[in-house]
């Protein structure tokens, strides 16, 4: 039943009990105290939370949960009803105010300079070492593990969890988020595949002939969530970089059956390993596109759970993954378009921002064109969209966008409706359109892995929005908008007086 749990030391972004706290303090939680089934329930109304914007729930009394293991809390990075505040359950990720912007947040999470990492440090213990389950006493079929969509392939533990390994040399420790299904008594397995970070791992300890040691971590610091799904480069450690990020390293303790390292107040650890050898059927799984394919399973490796740790009360955090908008979006998005913002950045484009309209199911990326750099490059279109998309198509972080949309500097690429006027005003079918069917395709898109063509190859265009004079003398229109198309005079008086003759209040 609910409990009101000891506070946490830690702030919101180093520690998910103190986010959810944040949460509750924000007016942006609500607490659901009467039973709920894992068995479709809780996933379904995370669902429509997150397809109405409404609070984060948090199940306190999970139908099958003992001895505080565990409760669930849905939709922990979705967005929020209010326009001010939308991203506000991001930014509480990152330290910053809950009114942040999209660029805001994006520009915190490019300020790491990865030759100033701050690297974790070891404590001895910590809230997650407070209970554990071990040996045969650990029975995956027989905890609340969601049901998260009746098609599914199996009952997911893991939906915004992050797993993490190391390479045999101990060099390299990685923490990426990836989906977990349980499919025995001590066993789970999940997407494991190229060129992934944790495959790549993985791989590494199949060149040697073992199973890679794993641990699988549930209720992360908030921070570690973000940068765990950022496609940061080989070899950079995940922990380091949330450490720089923070101004403070992360705490860690060791697992108890393997030389892994894991958040000292994380939520669940599952302590384990990958085999190299052993595959079984993975998925189907509704993941981030919003189509579910029945019977669409993949051979995936085997996890074999040798422990498990948890805190008092411990909440597993659950993305209800599908139509707009949850954590597989509003994150992912986020976090990719970042890292092609750096990219664009560091190759001289003349990009001034980036995004992944939500609009678009995260598929596409806008770039937002400074234009005086534009005009003094001289260049055509056709030679602006070769040089993005060799710098786009061409990058890990770029995998997963098959539209490149180039916009003006008056469209806001951080608002859908802006984006969808350029392109359904501004990019003419055909002749503003440049197919790129020699790059690297995303097979997860459904018109990719279930429609015509190469599923992994391909089906990759740049949509030219730019008016032809954004190249050579610069803009010569007006947008008829209520900030472009009247007196600022008259706007401010409407503006002052709009409450006043009943209008809802303006964001």
């Amino acid at each position: 039943m609910a409990s009101t749990p000891d506070r946490d030391p830690e702030p919101p972004h180093l520690s998910f009990r103190s986010f959810v706290d944040s949460l509750r303090e924000d007016n942006d939680l609500v607490e659901v105290n009467d039973p709920i089934d894992p068995n479709l329930e809780a996933a379904a109304i995370t669902r429509l939370v997150c397809e109405t914007n409404d609070k984060a729930p948090l199940f306190n009394n999970v139908i099958g949960a003992k001895n505080g293991f565990f409760r669930i809390l849905g939709a922990p990075a979705a967005l929020r009803p209010s326009k001010a505040q939308r991203f506000g359950r991001i930014a509480r990720h990152l330290a910053m105010p809950p009114d942040s912007s999209p660029a805001a947040i994006m520009e915190k999470l490019l300020s790491v300079d990865v030759e100033k990492l701050v690297d974790p440090i070891v404590v001895e213990s910590g809230p997650v070492k407070e209970n554990s389950i071990e040996g045969n006493d650990i029975d995956l079929n027989a905890i609340p593990a969601p049901m998260v969509h009746e098609t599914d392939g199996g009952k997911y533990i893991g939906t915004y969890g992050v797993n993490i390994l190391a390479s045999p040399d101990g060099k390299w420790a990685n923490w990426s988020i990836n989906r977990t299904m349980v499919v025995g008594k001590n066993t789970l397995t999940g997407a494991c595949y190229p060129p992934q970070h944790n495959w790549q791992i993985v791989n590494k300890w199949r060149e040697i002939g073992q199973d890679a040691p794993w641990a699988f971590v549930l209720g992360v610091p908030p921070a570690a969530a973000m940068i765990a799904g950022m496609p940061i480069p080989d070899s950079v450690s995940e922990a380091a970089y949330v450490g720089a990020l923070s101004g403070e390293p992360l705490k860690l303790v060791k697992c108890d059956t393997n030389d892994l390292y894991v958040p000292a107040n994380a939520e669940i650890v599952f302590e384990g390993t990958i085999s190299v050898t052993e595959q079984v059927p993975e998925g189907p799984y509704s993941e981030m596109h919003g189509v579910n394919f029945p019977g669409d399973s993949k051979m995936m490796p085997v996890f074999k759970v040798n422990k498990i740790t948890y805190r008092n009360n411990a909440i597993l955090p659950l993305s209800a993954t599908g139509r707009l908008t949850d954590e597989t979006q509003s994150i992912g998005g986020l976090l990719t378009a970042a890292e092609i913002l750096k990219l664009c950045r560091a190759s001289d484009l003349p990009v001034l921002q980036a995004s992944s309209p939500l609009i678009s199911q995260c598929t596409w990326v806008a770039l937002q064109i400074d234009g005086a750099r534009l005009r003094a490059m001289k260049t055509s279109p056709k030679q602006l969209a070769d040089l993005v998309a060799n710098v786009v198509f061409n990058c890990k972080a770029g995998v997963p966008f098959h539209r490149i949309l180039l916009v003006g500097e008056d469209i806001d690429v951080h608002d859908d409706a802006d984006i969808m006027w350029a392109f359904s005003t501004r990019c003419r079918p055909g002749l503003d359109e440049y197919p790129y069917e020699d790059a690297k395709g995303f097979a997860l898109i459904p018109y990719m892995g279930h429609g015509n063509g190469n599923p992994t190859k391909g089906g990759k265009m740049v949509c030219d929005a730019l008016f032809p004079v954004e190249y050579t003398t610069g803009r010569n229109w007006v947008n008829t908008s209520f900030r472009e198309a009247y007196p600022k005079p008259l706007q401010d008086s409407i503006v002052a007086s709009w409450e006043k003759r009943g209008f809802s209040k303006l964001n």
